[in-house]
């Protein structure tokens, strides 16, 4: 099952950083974001991955260009015409399609465009910008178990987000955003989706969490997987700390890899 990473948004909750480069590469400890998002995937046997950029998309190409060296031992023997021998490498057996869908378009459009590189099967997708640990196996066995198109990871932090009401089985009945300081479930990302998605995502300016996941639980197509345990967007600076701040102090409760 391939996995869709959101990577193109502007990230202008975070410009302390973010005017310089994507939100996805900003760094937690030693790496980008969406290095830690990759490995928890990765971590359960999920190694093909379509990334949607936008904004400064080109800092991602080059990173991940290039990170095959950045694992490796490498010889530069500038006596031969700067002849490369890489001695020995630990990167990961990613295989990552780097999709450019446009430094404006939606959410929505964002998944509209890679189409071609889904197919017609079922498919993973989260956010280039926040870390979990969810159990990614009980997730797909849920999503599985119930037949519908759609499957959000719903959490429930302290109340700043949008929220999600429930009808019978884990159904979802409304999908409501930003309702401040109920504390109720909201969307935290971490989807998996039925190739019918598509059919819910019209042009460039469809916005995933609008009209697609509302039509979605209107015809009771949405089903929402409840996640109860570690969950940390990184929307602000203080966020970014927050989160190299756990991974310093090696309580990452994200790192389920060795």
């Amino acid at each position: 099952m391939k996995v869709v990473i959101l990577a193109g948004g502007l990230g202008t909750r975070i410009s302390e950083e973010s005017h310089l480069k994507p939100k996805p590469m900003i760094e937690i400890g030693e790496h980008p974001i969406i290095w830690h998002i990759m490995k928890i995937f990765s971590a359960y046997g999920f190694n093909e991955f379509i990334i949607c950029l936008g904004y400064k998309g080109y800092k991602i190409k080059d990173y991940f260009f290039n990170y095959f060296l950045y694992m490796s031992d490498v010889i530069v023997d500038f006596n031969d015409n700067n002849k490369q021998t890489i001695l020995n490498h630990s990167a990961e057996p990613w295989k990552i399609t780097l999709a450019e869908t446009g430094l404006n378009t939606m959410t929505g459009g964002r998944v509209k465009k890679i189409q071609k590189f889904i197919g017609d099967e079922p498919f993973m997708m989260t956010y280039g910008d926040g870390l979990a640990d969810v159990n990614i196996h009980q997730l797909i066995e849920f999503h599985k178990g119930h037949g519908k198109f759609a499957t959000l990871t719903a959490i429930q932090p302290k109340g700043r987000f949008g929220a999600i009401k429930f009808a019978e089985n884990q159904r979802v009945d409304r999908f409501q955003e930003k309702v401040k300081g109920d504390g109720g479930w909201i969307n935290g990302g971490f989807f998996v989706f039925q190739p019918e998605i598509f059919d819910y995502l019209i042009d460039d300016n469809t916005i995933l969490e609008k009209e697609p996941l509302e039509n979605l639980s209107k015809s009771g197509e949405l089903m929402a997987y409840k996640h109860d345990s570690f969950w940390q967007p990184m929307d602000t600076l203080r966020d970014k700390n927050y989160l190299e701040e756990l991974w310093k102090s090696e309580k990452a409760p994200w790192k389920i890899w060795k």
